[in-house]
């Protein structure tokens, strides 16, 4: 990676409010470089430009530091996280988050878990698996503080994915984009159901772009019913 790129990282931190030690750079330039490598063999992201990477992947996942949430020690899981986005990024910054992964396709989680030790990574845990199953494991349930996800599913289905993991009183950040108010009309059910209400909505414009998405903050009020996540093809069927 150039130095206009390396430039482009650290201002485009600056402009969210974030600053970038030589530390956090050099394991960004690893991430950049692991994931170009992997992608010749096996699709982890379409975008395959440094510069898109930067802006795209990595200040986006950045983004949810707006939401005040994440102080640099809370136990988060990112569900499905692809390529590691947003949480590897999160992790980069804060190494104290107590981080899990979850993604359902088995090459992305070996793709991860190299990953980890690529950047030397602590208190990181790979699991290949469905939310919808996981959310009932009582080693899952109801034990992270914060969990995350981006560009997973429609907000109403994301609740049901990912509150049961959610401890009481913790929070669920999603990345949602320009139709992220038609989703949040379409929640009303599902954070009654899940017991759960939006406590913020965040505008973000990626830096260097006119990109503009919502990252929605939902805060979980009290214990889940047992009989949620329901089975992947109710969700689907009928959701909330």
């Amino acid at each position: 990676m150039n130095r206009e790129y390396i430039d482009i990282l650290i201002s485009g931190a600056n402009d969210l409010g974030i600053e970038l030690n030589m530390f956090h750079v050099e394991q960004f330039l690893k991430y950049n470089d692991l994931l170009l490598k992997w992608n010749e063999k096996m699709n982890l992201t379409a975008i395959t430009e440094e510069r898109e990477i930067i802006i795209k992947h990595f200040l986006d996942s950045l983004t949810a530091l707006k939401c005040n949430v994440i102080k640099g020690t809370e136990r988060i899981i990112d569900v499905g996280a692809g390529a590691g986005f947003p949480s590897v990024p999160l992790k980069i910054l804060f190494p104290s988050l107590k981080l899990t992964i979850v993604d359902s396709l088995k090459k992305r989680t070996v793709f991860l878990n190299e990953l980890a030790s690529h950047l030397n990574l602590n208190d990181v845990e790979i699991i290949h698996g469905r939310a919808e199953d996981l959310g009932k494991d009582i080693d899952f349930r109801e034990k992270y503080d914060i969990s995350l996800s981006r560009a997973v599913a429609q907000l109403n289905v994301l609740i049901e994915y990912c509150i049961p993991f959610t401890k009481v009183d913790g929070y669920l950040i999603a990345y949602k984009g320009s139709n992220a108010d038609e989703e949040i009309n379409a929640s009303q059910n599902a954070l009654n159901v899940l017991r759960c209400q939006i406590e913020n909505v965040i505008d973000v414009t990626l830096p260097y772009t006119d990109i503009h998405h919502k990252l929605v903050l939902i805060k979980k009020l009290s214990v889940t019913d047992d009989k949620y996540p329901r089975k992947p093809k109710l969700i689907e069927k009928s959701p909330l």
